[in-house]
């Protein structure tokens, strides 16, 4: 086939439809990348990129067509907003010009903001080719659930946007079974969704150097790795407090891998209440790495904060987590904490109950080697039966196809409802 895949952020971003992107051409696929200049999440344009492009490149035999856009910034709503904007209007332009091919299919993955999914509908519109969108993250909920907008008129605006944009889309993609029911309330119909959850990337099925270190190799006691986005949605206040809940009951160590908005927060609250010796922030590394720092834990840390939107969300850093074939220590509601019992593969605590977590991490702390090799292993094969990469890049082949609009054969079907 060949594919039209629009996304604002990708390579040399590190997201996970890069990984898609590499997957459909290993299938022999001929796929185009419509995206923006590479500026997340330091909000500055990386080097080697600016206004004056590159705006044509290749990744793993894929076309990549850059579009001008203001970059992001440091965290104010009036450059995030322009960036959203600057990138819609200019992709919407751009397909017009340089998306002149007679694609089989458009998919959009559809992470904030909503709007990038309009230049597919204007590719659509004009030339009538169907249009699959992969819902990241649902608008006009993700707004509220962050506190960028508080209802009012202009939330009903984008909520209307939002609705009119999804239901234009030929097929809904959804990582998360809950999202389901909110785009039907949206208007959606429901043979315009289907469910098509995450997967971890190639690299994590890869065998590791044993040769290779890491930092936190040294680090003796019980290792919590967290991996991904700081951010206020990851409730890092809960996970502060559970951790000062157990200063004093072991020898247990936070390892914090990664950046976001509530980094600094964070390390001058760990600071603040004495945690600085149980507290450990690496920053971030490339992908392929946090393999061999999740070899040397002794579990992974999953967390979002209470919210109704949480609640039905479903994020791929579970997948990733469960492919490393670590215990799983979640502070999260729903959908997820569903999976995790199920697979039996952690323990789950509600979202934003400190108490709750803490008596999780010990829970975990307690058990023999054997014991939480055992819950990995349990992480490890609920994800091969569910969310294995292979798998589900088939099934997105189907759907893509046009073929069948379900997305699941009857396999996953019984393997995800049990």
């Amino acid at each position: 086939m060949k594919i039209l895949i629009i996304s604002q952020y990708f390579w040399p971003e590190n997201f996970r439809i890069n990984d898609l992107v590499a997957g459909l051409v290993e299938r022999g696929h001929e796929v185009s990348v419509l995206t923006g200049i590479p500026n997340y999440p330091e909000g500055s344009f990386y080097s080697g990129y600016g206004i004056l492009g590159p705006y044509s490149e290749n990744f793993s035999g894929a076309t990549v067509k850059r579009v001008p856009m203001t970059p992001r910034g440091k965290q104010k709503a009036l450059f995030l907003a322009l960036n959203y904007l600057s990138f819609s209007t200019f992709a919407c332009l751009w397909s017009l010009f340089r998306c002149r091919d007679k694609y089989d299919a458009v998919f959009v993955w559809c992470m904030s903001p909503v709007t990038v999914t309009l230049s597919g509908l204007v590719i659509k519109g004009i030339r009538g080719i169907p249009v699959y969108n992969w819902i990241a993250d649902l608008w006009p909920d993700t707004l509220r659930a962050a506190g960028t907008l508080r209802p009012g008129r202009i939330m009903s605006l984008v909520g209307k946007l939002s609705s009119f944009i999804y239901r234009k889309c030929d097929l809904n993609l959804i990582a998360s079974e809950g999202y389901r029911s909110r785009l039907i309330e949206m208007g959606v119909e429901p043979e315009k969704i289907t469910y098509w959850p995450f997967w971890a990337e190639a690299v994590y099925s890869e065998p590791l150097d044993v040769e290779k270190t890491v930092p936190i190799s040294e680090i003796t006691g019980f290792k919590l790795l967290f991996a991904g986005n700081i951010g206020r949605m990851q409730g890092f206040d809960t996970i502060v407090k559970a951790a000062e809940i157990l200063k004093d009951k072991g020898d247990i160590h936070w390892i914090i891998l990664g950046d976001g908005s509530e980094k600094a927060w964070l390390e001058q609250e760990a600071r603040a209440r004495g945690l600085g010796d149980n507290f450990h922030f690496l920053g971030r590394c490339p992908i392929e790495d946090v393999r061999y720092y999740a070899a040397e834990a002794d579990a992974m840390l999953v967390s979002l904060r209470k919210d109704p939107l949480f609640a039905i969300t479903v994020p791929g850093k579970l997948q990733s987590c469960m492919a490393l074939g670590r215990p799983i220590i979640a502070s999260i509601d729903g959908e997820a904490a569903d999976i995790i019992h199920a697979s039996k593969g952690g323990r789950v605590a509600q979202a934003d109950d400190a108490e709750a977590l803490a008596d999780a991490v010990l829970s975990i702390e307690c058990l023999s080697s054997e014991e939480r090799s055992q819950m990995g292993r349990n992480a490890r094969a609920y994800f091969m039966d569910n969310f294995e990469r292979e798998k589900l890049f088939s099934t997105l082949e189907v759907i893509l196809s046009g073929t069948n609009r379900d997305g699941w054969t009857p396999d996953a079907h019984e393997a995800r409802d049990h």
